[in-house]
C-alpha cells in the first residue's frame, strides 16, 4: 500500500467497506460476493480491483476461480477500524454476516470450488453479539 490517502480512498465506499469486512475472515470469490452484496459480479469485480491495487487483498487462483482475503499485514488495522466504528452500519453488517454464513454453507453444491490456501480465520465478530 503506498500510502494513508491510498488506504483511505479504498475504504471510503460502504460496498468496499462491507466487501473488506466479509474477507476478513473468509477468502471469497466474486459471485459469492455479488450473491451476498446482491450486486452484479461487474460491480463487485471493480470494486475488489480498487482494494487490490492498495495491497489490501491477498489472492489465489483455482481453476477458473479467483478467491479473495485481507492481506494478514493489514487484518489488526481493519479490526481496530471495525471495533472503533462498531454500531454504524450493523443491521447492513448482521446481514452481511448472516448472509455470508448461509453461502458459504452452499460452497460445496455451488459453482465455485473454494479455495486451497486462503483457509478461514477464526475470529468471533464482537458487533455480532445478541
Amino acid at each position: 500500500m503506498s500510502d494513508l490517502v491510498t488506504f483511505a480512498h479504498a475504504l471510503s465506499d460502504t460496498t468496499r467497506w462491507r466487501i473488506v469486512r466479509l474477507v476478513m475472515d473468509h477468502a471469497m470469490c466474486i459471485c459469492e460476493l455479488a450473491d451476498i452484496l446482491d450486486m452484479p459480479q461487474s460491480s463487485i469485480s471493480s470494486h475488489v480491483q480498487i482494494l487490490r491495487k492498495t495491497g489490501l487483498l491477498e489472492s489465489e487462483r483455482c481453476g477458473k476461480w479467483s478467491y479473495f482475503r485481507i492481506d494478514g499485514r493489514y487484518l489488526k488495522v481493519v479490526r481496530d477500524l471495525e471495533q472503533f466504528f462498531e454500531g454504524s452500519g450493523s443491521k447492513i453488517w448482521k446481514d452481511d454476516d448472516s448472509c455470508a454464513v448461509k453461502r458459504l454453507a452452499q460452497r460445496a453444491e455451488s459453482c465455485c470450488p473454494g479455495p486451497q490456501k486462503l483457509t478461514p480465520r477464526h475470529r468471533k465478530r464482537e458487533h455480532a453479539k445478541p
